[in-house]
């Protein structure tokens, strides 16, 4: 099994029940995900991913893009429930990506902490983003991502959130030498049990509901 595979079956098997408005979910509580390149590409290789669809989404994260249906016309249509607008999600924090990254291909600083904060606690948003803050670091000359995640879906958001940072660090003009992921709470719903059982098993084309 892949780490994330591994990560997975802990949480099928060790898991703690809880019940939210979104419904019942198996979860586990601070688990962390640190990855090399190699564990990158197993996961890549091993799990389907929609990567044009991830690629162009975080494109119109960091331009700024609020408006759903510019997603939409993307074939991006995860966004739909949370209406017109994305109010004070993605696209309010990950806009400000371009010029951090900028700023680090600048300078390299082995002793400086680059920070990309995401989400505010007493602002409005009909989608708080889930991943609360990335870290850049320069460790001998190689890139170190470390990210937070107050929040987990294990088989739906989860993946993005790799993929996504994977393609953040190939923005760098540095080689990657790992992404860690510091996971708050990590969770599989209960609606998806099930078709997490049949992925584990090796079963192609399985599919995950989304919970919303």
């Amino acid at each position: 099994m892949n780490k994330y595979y591994q990560l997975l079956h802990r949480i099928m098997t060790s898991g703690k029940q809880q019940t939210n408005k979104k419904g019942s979910i198996r979860y586990l509580l601070n688990e962390q995900l640190s990855l090399t390149p190699g564990d990158l590409l197993d996961i890549f290789e091993g799990h389907s991913i929609a990567r044009k669809k991830l690629k162009k989404e975080l494109e119109l994260f960091t331009s700024g893009e609020r408006l759903t249906e510019r997603y939409r016309e993307a074939g991006i249509t995860w966004w739909d429930y949370c209406g017109p607008i994305l109010v004070n999600s993605y696209p309010t924090y990950l806009e400000k990506l371009p010029s951090l990254i900028k700023k680090i291909n600048a300078e390299k600083r082995n002793s400086k902490n680059y920070v990309l904060f995401l989400g505010s606690t007493d602002a409005e948003s009909n989608q708080a983003p889930c991943l609360s803050l990335v870290q850049f670091q320069i460790d001998n000359g190689e890139l170190v991502i470390s990210a937070y995640q107050r929040s987990s879906d294990a088989n739906l958001g989860l993946p993005a959130d790799i993929y996504h940072l994977y393609l953040i660090s190939r923005e760098i003009d540095l080689p990657l030498q790992s992404i860690t992921l510091t996971l708050g709470n990590v969770h599989i719903y209960e609606t998806n049990l099930q078709n997490t059982e049949r992925l584990l098993k090796g079963e192609d084309g399985v599919k995950f509901e989304l919970n919303v």
